[in-house]
């Protein structure tokens, strides 16, 4: 009690909770941990690894790999990354404190995948023993001994808990699709999420209250923006914010008639207005091809009357920037230079190219001259730069700011055609084609998820039997690693393009300004904290 005698204010707390999961014969199992007699709060209770977030955490993701560590002894070898769980926030006045819980889950690799198993589990003086429990069964009863909230924490990562069998094992399937989808842009990331919610909600359980059956709606959306690729963050939930609301007014139209009695017919409805969704946004990449040929025709307008070809560099694959080119010369007589680096270490670049090739054969054209197609080595982006007109590249995100979010190598792309051009005395135009649905909410890109992927995507092109000798041995003594070095790969997806690097912008509703990605990215962000911020 303070002075005043009021209570005091509970001191506030953000921890991380960290499941770990085993699935033997695919049964799931998750790992909880008895609370020693040592430890400050809730002593002899079963938990997950929990542990305070510090200054020193840069992420709460990082906070909980540490966590993990220095309470168990595993790593990332030994563990994956299964899920992360909206964040919340409860008061425990028995004790003083405001807890704001991270709770994540973890999938233990087996011996067969490299790991350890459970044998690699060594509890510290935090805890007193630990054991497997079914998921299903933890409960926040005084009867199951377990940390305040226990199950309320775990259902945040597992959902399992609130879905019935059908509709969970449909949205872990699509999860896992996303997650392992390393060849699809962001817009068509975006299609499959919007499917994946479509497809949870048409197996959903209908015999909820209304009110519940919103909720979990709103966190299957929530879960698959940020348990799918969370990379492709951007688009995903932007389609599903859309999604929504859409499902939101139809339940004002419908719940609220005096003749209503069920969900099916409601559900019907939103089945029906998601599938009208996904239908419509073929239209939005029709839109971008439009303005960006009118732009081309209008900011070129002196360049094309000169008879030359126009000389466009790119890279990746984007079924934006295919669709555009691909308008651009059906729709106009313009003789087009392109010029696409391969895009390492997936060859995106390389399938884009080839895809454009095979549209250019079988299509009628006005252009003058054939289309040139010219593939570059991604080290060469300077040498392809020399006398372009512009870099066209598409867009995975696009912050408030207006920096960009692409393909590794489009940052090298955009320097060096800044340079070669500008010495030449005619700089290139630096072009982004992006949907709207590509702008994030309000928040610091640096904060935006860094996703590395495989490093054998790189070093399998090392031992091919056309290198030499010496580079296939090195390719060997580089995996296999070395005494006394320390060896390790990045193969690093996304990279930011800053908004000063950027002369225009092309979405759906023509050329964009700061101000207005800007006024987008705001709308989102208000969106998104009306929808998510309760859950």
């Amino acid at each position: 009690m303070c002075a005043s005698g009021q209570p005091e204010a509970p001191i506030e707390r953000s921890v991380v909770s960290s499941f770990i999961f085993k699935f033997d014969d695919g049964t799931p199992r998750v790992a909880l941990f008895r609370r020693s007699g040592k430890v400050n709060t809730y002593q002899h209770r079963l938990a997950p690894i929990s542990g305070s977030i510090t200054e020193n955490d840069a992420t709460p993701l990082s906070a909980a790999w540490r966590e993990i560590q220095e309470e168990t002894g595993l790593t990332t070898a030994q563990l994956s990354l299964l899920r992360q769980g909206k964040s919340y926030s409860f008061t425990d006045r028995s004790i003083g404190r405001k807890w704001t819980i991270y709770p994540f889950a973890f999938r233990l690799r087996t011996v067969e995948e490299g790991g350890t198993g459970e044998q690699g589990i060594r509890i510290d003086w935090e805890h007193e023993d630990w054991g497997w429990y079914d998921p299903m069964s933890v409960v926040d009863s005084e009867t199951f001994g377990g940390v305040p909230h226990l199950a309320e924490s775990l259902r945040r990562v597992w959902f399992e808990k609130d879905l019935n069998d059908i509709a969970s094992k449909v949205l872990a399937d699509g999860l896992e699709r996303l997650q392992n989808d390393h060849q699809s842009g962001a817009r068509q990331m975006a299609g499959v999420a919007l499917q994946i919610l479509r497809d949870v909600i048409a197996t959903m359980d209908m015999s909820n209250p209304v009110d519940e059956w919103w909720i979990k709606v709103r966190f299957t959306a929530w879960h698959i923006w940020k348990n799918g690729r969370e990379s492709m963050g951007a688009a995903i939930l932007s389609v599903l914010l859309s999604a929504l609301t859409g499902i939101e007014e139809i339940m004002r139209r419908q719940v609220g008639r005096a003749d209503f009695n069920d969900m099916t017919e409601c559900r019907n409805s939103i089945l029906e207005h998601l599938q009208r969704q996904m239908e419509s946004r073929a239209d939005s990449a029709m839109l971008v091809s439009q303005a960006f040929a009118r732009y081309i025709q209008t900011a070129f307008a002196s360049r094309l009357q000169s008879k030359d070809p126009l000389s466009i560099l790119t890279l990746s694959e984007s079924s934006t920037i295919s669709q555009s080119i691909h308008h651009l010369i059906l729709q106009s007589d313009i003789a087009l230079d392109l010029r696409v680096l391969e895009s390492r270490p997936l060859y995106e670049g390389v399938a884009l190219a080839g895809a454009l090739a095979e549209k250019c054969r079988s299509s009628n054209t006005n252009a003058r001259e054939p289309t040139s197609i010219t593939i570059f080595s991604d080290a060469s982006a300077a040498i392809a730069s020399q006398g372009v007109d512009a870099v066209v590249i598409g867009a995975d995100r696009i912050a408030a700011s207006g920096a960009v979010s692409n393909k590794t190598g489009s940052l090298p792309a955009i320097l060096s055609a800044k340079h070669v051009t500008a010495a030449a005395g005619r700089p290139a135009k630096i072009i982004v084609l992006s949907e709207s649905e590509k702008v994030a909410p309000p928040g610091d890109p640096g904060d935006h998820i860094v996703e590395e992927n495989d490093p054998k995507q790189l070093s399998r092109a090392w031992s091919v039997g056309h290198n030499t000798a010496r580079v296939r041995h090195a390719a060997r003594v580089l995996s296999e690693g070395a005494e006394r070095v320390h060896i390790s790969f990045r193969n690093v997806s996304f990279e930011w393009c800053p908004s000063s690097l950027i002369d225009v912008y092309i979405t759906e509703f023509g050329e964009w300004t700061l101000q207005d990605i800007a006024r987008h990215s705001d709308r989102l962000g208000e969106e998104e904290k009306r929808l998510f911020e309760s859950l």
